[in-house]
């Protein structure tokens, strides 16, 4: 048995591969809109740092919000780096003009608890001033 199902309280790892599909998933279920399906990779508590938020409807809401001012928009992980029950995600934003030449990014800390998102933290590069996510989710 491992360690971590052998004693109580403690989280159980999320692998590479599981966290990696995890992030890619989600982009998906946003990429699509699918946005209910995505629910169901969060856990009940999930908590969103930039949002200042407990649950998945808060960030329902504000995917709402961003797809409705930018129906083109879509999100491409570049980079996933895993380390224990976090993963931190490089992903390129398309469907929104840039100031200037840099092409729109998201930088994002997850940490997973039980195969499932449990906290977030972000930030984004690259966007409009007037269309950035922290100005247009606050």
């Amino acid at each position: 048995m491992p360690w971590s199902t052998h004693y109580e309280g403690i989280t159980p790892m999320t692998t590479r591969e599981e966290a990696s599909t995890l992030v890619q998933r989600l982009q998906e279920c946003f990429n699509t809109r699918q946005f209910d399906q995505a629910a169901d990779l969060h856990t009940p508590g999930f908590f969103s740092h930039p949002l200042g938020t407990t649950g998945f409807e808060a960030g329902k809401q504000a995917w709402n919000t961003l797809t409705a001012l930018f129906p083109g928009i879509r999100v491409t992980a570049q980079d996933i780096l895993v380390d224990g029950d976090k993963a931190a995600v490089r992903s390129a934003v398309e469907g929104i003009a840039s100031d200037g030449d840099t092409q729109p990014m998201l930088f994002e800390i997850f940490r997973f608890d039980h195969g499932r998102f449990a906290e977030m933290w972000g930030a984004s590069a690259g966007f409009p001033t007037s269309a950035s996510p922290e100005e247009l989710l606050n």
